[in-house]
């Protein structure tokens, strides 16, 4: 498994586990009722056909994480112990068979079995009369709509969980030309602050990426950060950067904005209070001054579902708030992967790098930035190499190499009445005239 693949196993693990380590104890009762919730849900697991994770499993990857020092990288993967051996069905399988049957409402046993090895839940021989058991004893053998259960909630604490989207703003006026603009804002649960909403002209993944690094330099860090399902909130460099940073992401299941309804709520009434007097013609640097007018008062005004403005609420509990480090920039680095020449030099955006001899020949995964090219950070194995140093080929021209294979040796000392008479076929030697020294 190359880099890439244990940074997504990683940030998946620490999706799993966030709210089961950190700072705040949980009660015996809490954590029981956590982790039988985690083992009952369906998980999107990384190079995985299975969607269940038992409760040891979970466990063990909490005691990874606190051991580690809370290092996202404590959650990479291992090699398995038992790979090639065979083994029986464990919990986990089961659990994916329950919820395979539970998708498949209706269909009879020999379709659910078929559809079990299509996904590889299943890999190796099982007893039909043995699932059938295992469905009967849960009363999945009946065809009862089961309705989904939603209920209203809220964040306990400030920055215990963030909500975020995007929203369609007006035309704006950009050198003569009108032009689209999307709102990024991200909202506070608890106390429907506006940790930051700004105005863009596009809704690329590097634009939300500065409107997130903006809040979480004015408010600290969430402990969760709620988002759509949209392109901007799906790349992999947002997922690393937020569970390095000790924060999870979540995602909304498609098409139910439902669990977004604050940050939708706030949408609606930037609509009817900002936009609907927004004139035509306004420029983006405008538009977003009078944004942040417009949203200093909403935090002075009364909120119709808390009975108090979104500022007091925030402030009461300021105290708990985790300030940003002052490295934040460095999480939400780009990556990329690179094998170092024989001359140990690595490309990256049509620019070389030097590395250490002891890498040459080797995969490295960089860090960069591509604002600032001289700060370039290689990992090997997971391990920081330090920063690369950009080639300079002036410089390298006087730099003296070491070699074990070549003995360098001092130039030979001119003999007494030694002739060393030049040869040169003809034409000009550094700009002097051929019959001046005869040469």
């Amino acid at each position: 498994m190359d880099e890439e693949a244990k940074r997504r196993v990683a940030q998946f693990r620490f999706g799993v586990i966030h709210d089961l380590t950190g700072d705040r104890k949980l009660g015996r009762g809490e954590q029981k009722r956590l982790l039988a919730e985690k083992s009952a849900c369906v998980w999107e697991i990384p190079f995985s056909g299975r969607t269940h994770i038992s409760q040891t499993t979970i466990l063990a990857w909490v005691r990874r994480y606190e051991k580690g020092g809370g290092r996202i990288e404590s959650l990479y993967p291992t090699a398995r112990s038992d790979r090639g051996r065979p083994r029986v069905i464990d919990e986990e399988t089961l659990l994916s068979l329950v919820e395979l049957k539970r998708r498949l409402k209706g269909a009879s046993l020999p379709v659910v079995l078929r559809e079990a090895r299509l996904q590889k839940i299943l890999t190796g021989p099982v007893s039909p009369s043995t699932i059938y058991r295992l469905f009967k004893q849960r009363g999945l053998m009946r065809k009862d709509e089961i309705l989904e259960d939603r209920r209203r909630y809220e964040a306990e604490l400030p920055n215990d969980l963030w909500q975020s989207d995007a929203m369609h703003g007006p035309r704006v006026d950009v050198d003569g030309k009108a032009r689209k603009t999307y709102l990024f804002a991200v909202l506070d649960d608890m106390s429907r602050l506006i940790c930051h909403a700004e105005f863009f002209l596009n809704e690329r993944v590097e634009t939300y990426i500065g409107a997130l690094r903006s809040a979480l330099r004015k408010r600290g860090l969430p402990r969760k950060l709620y988002v759509d399902n949209g392109p901007a909130f799906r790349s992999r460099q947002l997922g690393f950067a937020t569970a390095s940073l000790g924060i999870a992401l979540i995602h909304s299941k498609p098409y139910t904005p439902q669990g977004r309804g604050k940050i939708e709520r706030f949408f609606r009434t930037l609509r009817m209070q900002f936009l609907s007097a927004f004139p035509d013609g306004m420029t983006l640097p405008a538009l977003n001054e009078a944004l942040s007018g417009w949203i200093e008062g909403y935090h002075k005004t009364v909120h119709s579902s808390t009975r108090q403005t979104p500022l007091n609420r925030y402030l009461q509990h300021a105290h708990l708030l985790r300030e940003a480090p002052k490295d934040l920039d460095d999480a939400f680095r780009l990556q990329a992967v690179r094998r170092v020449d024989r001359d140990r030099t690595v490309s990256l955006n049509g620019r070389l790098y030097e590395a250490p001899v002891a890498l040459i020949g080797k995969m490295l995964t960089l860090l960069y930035h591509p604002e600032d090219p001289g700060r370039v950070e290689a990992f090997h194995e997971g391990s920081s190499q330090g920063m690369l140093v950009m080639l300079d080929l002036h410089v390298n021209c006087r730099v003296r190499r070491q070699s074990s294979r070549v003995d360098l040796q001092e130039p030979r000392k001119e003999a007494p009445g030694e002739n060393h008479e030049i040869k040169y076929a003809g034409g000009r030697l550094f700009g002097v005239k051929e019959d001046d020294h005869g040469l």
